[in-house]
């Protein structure tokens, strides 16, 4: 009698599970729902829940199904499908590639090779190893405009605008997100028992230790960025010394960036110096059409504004106002009572505040890089530690 494509699936989820390499994952494997169906060509994850199509499945054997799981396990692991939507908006199919090469670097350096054996026609490049989803977004994205046809095809869809994980606010994301950590603790207390130790990208992520420097990069080329089109009306400079005329990158720019800096005292020069450095580099290379310096405590003391060809000046113009309490509500208040249009806004603070009364009641996303509090909780955003 002839096993079914479902049986097939819970065997392979118990051997996933029980095996030391994988069993970190265990608790994403578990979340939402898995199930086989007729009317899907390959597989896919809304980044919750997991389908896989029965004629795929048929095709492979239990080592390339066990990846092909994995595979979309890691896209829900790494939250894939919640953090580059607005990329997979302005370029689906790059997207889809750059995060498949991410995750399928995980899977062929799984070391026992009889436990996972990746599927024909999925994206592998061993030049990708250890790279972020956005460093290989870029990195496909120039050798496009360079004129090379990368390999885009992925061996699976994405469930990028459906599904459970799509249109979520951010509280919602930050709550999903959570969940998704919780998961792979829980994951990580089953790996353990069976002597496999927690990779560091994984332990680093969920003990919060990330580099700010890069959390805050990606923050700003994220928000700032508009629609990238190519364009005729200016050629590639890099390619005009060797007689060859490729279009250019055309960027339609929005809005603008608000920088919020807590003047309330615990906050260093040399942290503030840091800061101001690398934001500097950061706004030379994303070119947002404003950026919009917040001086606040318990109030908005006042503002600096730095448009286009004044960012490398930012660090030697500050001029900090304030020094008293602590009160980020101001924020928020001041943004909505001056009707400022931006589209991001990064709070710079040692984290010391009361937030019963925190509403941020603001629809724009907001990175909070915070200098001292590690155990502050914000009621939307991201929080990263500032650790020189």
């Amino acid at each position: 009698m002839s096993i079914t494509q479902e049986t097939r699936l819970k065997k392979a989820h118990v051997a996933l599970m029980k095996h030391p390499e994988t069993a970190l994952f265990s608790g994403v494997i578990l979340m939402g729902k898995s199930t086989v169906t007729d009317d899907c060509p390959t597989a896919y994850t809304d980044g919750i829940n997991k389908v896989y199509g029965r004629k795929f499945m048929e095709g492979l054997d239990d080592s390339e199904l066990r990846a092909l799981i994995l595979h979309e396990n890691l896209h829900v692991a790494l939250k894939h499908i919640t953090r580059f939507e607005r990329e997979f908006k302005d370029d689906a199919q790059l997207t889809n590639a750059s995060a498949d090469y991410v995750v399928n670097d995980v899977i062929v350096n799984v070391k026992d090779p009889n436990h996972l054996r990746l599927p024909k026609g999925g994206l592998q490049d061993n030049k990708y190893h250890n790279w972020s989803v956005r460093e290989v977004y870029n990195d496909l994205r120039q050798k496009r405009e360079n004129g090379e046809e990368p390999k885009l095809d992925p061996m699976d869809e994405h469930g990028f605008g459906e599904g459970e994980a799509s249109n979520l606010t951010p509280q919602e994301q930050e709550a999903l997100g959570k969940k998704i950590d919780r998961a792979l603790r829980e994951g990580g207390i089953l790996a353990s028992k069976l002597g496999s130790k927690t990779p560091r990208s994984i332990q680093d992520l969920l003990d919060g230790k990330v580099d700010w420097r890069a959390i805050l990069k990606d923050f700003v080329m994220s928000t700032t960025r508009g629609k990238d089109e190519y364009t005729w009306r200016k050629f590639n400079k890099r390619h005009l010394a060797d007689d060859i005329y490729l279009p250019s990158m055309e960027n339609d720019r929005v809005g603008e960036l608000i920088v919020a800096i807590d003047t309330s005292g615990s906050i260093g020069s040399k942290e503030l110096s840091e800061f101001a450095s690398e934001l500097v580099q950061i706004c030379e290379t994303a070119n947002p059409e404003k950026v919009r310096i917040l001086w606040w405590d318990t109030e908005v003391h006042g503002e600096q504004v730095f448009t286009d060809g004044e960012y490398e000046q930012i660090n030697t113009l500050l001029k900090p106002q304030g020094g008293g309490g602590t009160d980020p509500q101001c924020i928020p208040n001041y943004i909505n009572d001056k009707k400022i249009n931006a589209i991001g806004t990064i709070v710079f603070t040692d984290g010391y505040f009361y937030v019963d009364k925190l509403t941020w009641n603001i629809s724009m996303e907001t990175l909070w890089l915070v200098t001292e509090n590690d155990r502050l909780e914000v009621p939307t955003g991201k929080i990263v530690k500032q650790e020189l």
